[in-house]
């Protein structure tokens, strides 16, 4: 998905609530402390190389070093390249500061929920994207429950959490913020 294409989605999903549940889940993984301690895990049959993608993406453009992600994988070979040789195990040395981000969307087998919950007493704040399952959601300290159904595909919710995690903050100028302010207290405006 491209920038125009992520913008447009924004755009059409401005007043859905989706857009700011992406932004807050965006900057929690911001919280990270250094680069590779962002650990990406997902289901065995579904191991998120396009997220991992768009995050490494996200990290350079943004100059936020500590998005740069680390793809946790299954069953890596043992002769691919150091990056993509990360297995589960990688889970079990999750510390604080570190921040797993684990993507669902059927329900989580049970090894990895047990890796999770290992990681989580560790230290290491727990993300998720995922697809109903209650289980990863009580294990995560934040997380997007995206329904099958639901007004953003799964894939959609990946690129919106990316695409914030990489937002660079503006500072707002006094002007900007007062007319915030004004717009939150007088509430949204009405058509007649």
């Amino acid at each position: 998905m491209d920038s125009g294409s992520v913008a447009l989605l924004r755009e059409l999903l401005a007043q859905s609530g989706w857009l700011e549940r992406a932004r807050e889940l965006g900057h929690a993984l911001r919280a990270t402390r250094s680069p590779g301690g962002l650990l990406l895990v997902g289901t065995p049959d579904d191991e998120p190389w396009h997220l991992t993608a768009h995050l490494g993406d996200e990290a350079r453009f943004s100059g936020l070093p500590q998005l740069t992600p680390t793809l946790v994988r299954w069953t890596p070979p043992p002769d691919a390249p150091a990056h993509l040789r990360v297995g589960l195990d990688r889970l079990e040395r999750a510390a604080r500061g570190e921040t797993l981000f684990v993507l669902s969307e059927q329900q989580a087998p049970v090894p990895l929920l047990e890796r999770v919950n290992d990681a989580r007493r560790t230290g290491a704040t727990i993300l998720a994207i995922e697809g109903g399952d209650t289980e990863l959601t009580g294990l995560a300290h934040d997380a997007i429950a995206v329904p099958r159904d639901g007004l953003v595909t799964f894939d959609g919710a990946q690129h919106l959490v990316s695409a914030a995690a990489g937002e660079v903050e503006q500072r707002l100028g006094l002007r900007a913020r007062l007319a915030r302010l004004l717009d939150k207290v007088s509430g949204p405006q009405l058509a007649d």
